[in-house]
């Protein structure tokens, strides 16, 4: 069991890094230039592949449904790819998802500064030092 759970995590990182590498210096389409993938899930039996990916910049759900249509169209292209880069003896159908857990994690991050703001402004402005750090961040 442990040995099966190595192979489908070496399978998916190996699939991460190349798809990233493949998608940036192959792909000729100026809207895959945005996507950044975040995970690669490896079913059990390495014969599928769910690919999950953002975009750098905000999105339409209209928008999103045309770069995984325009994903979905290249990855027999990238299958090819792998299958020439890795000496696995078959490479996984991949189909791409996108991942909104990064478009829900801006907005948490947006409504705790607003929490921040609200509450600075509440207690006379003062802020902690841990604020201001994650302030800084942001």
């Amino acid at each position: 069991m442990g040995k099966e759970f190595e192979r489908t995590q070496r399978v998916s990182h190996f699939l991460h890094e190349e798809l990233a590498r493949l998608l940036q210096n192959s792909v000729r389409d100026p809207r895959v230039e945005e996507v950044s993938l975040t995970g690669v899930e490896v079913s059990r039996d390495l014969s599928h592949a769910k690919v999950f990916f953002t975009l750098m910049k905000d999105t339409t759900p209209d928008e999103r449904s045309e770069i995984t249509a325009v994903l979905a169209k290249v990855s027999g292209f990238l299958r090819s790819q792998l299958a020439k880069a890795s000496a696995m003896r078959t490479v996984p159908r991949i189909s791409f998802r996108f991942d909104e857990s990064v478009g829900r994690g801006r907005h948490m991050e947006s409504l705790l500064q607003e929490v921040r703001r609200a509450d600075a402004d509440l207690h006379g402005g003062a802020s902690t030092d841990s604020d201001a750090d994650s302030d800084s961040l942001g």
